[in-house]
């Protein structure tokens, strides 16, 4: 899936995080700061990276900022900061539909 425009989902409180997706430079660039991140950072970073694998998305500037998130909220965060990019609104495939 082609991000489109820049879009944003989460918020900065504790336990979410906010994702920022914008159109990328023929890469997928990834930016993370996470209060966990010493913990955690590699897991959160596979859950973004497989997210947006099964999003199809390749080319992107990913920005997450983690409040100390489950892997269920990140992956809702960057689904929906996707589907924001590109204007898709109705007949989302929540719940696991997603590969």
């Amino acid at each position: 899936m082609e991000i489109k425009k820049a879009a944003v989902a989460g918020t900065l409180e504790s336990s979410d995080c906010m994702v920022t997706v914008e159109p990328g430079n023929g890469t997928l660039e990834l930016d993370l700061d996470s209060a966990v991140i010493r913990q955690f950072g590699r897991q959160i970073r596979k859950v973004i990276n497989d997210t947006l694998a099964s999003l199809e998305v390749t080319d992107a500037k990913v920005t997450v900022v983690d409040k100390g998130a489950l892997d269920c909220t990140i992956k809702a965060r960057v689904e929906c900061a996707v589907y924001r990019s590109n204007d898709i609104s109705k007949n989302l495939p929540w719940g696991g539909a997603i590969k």
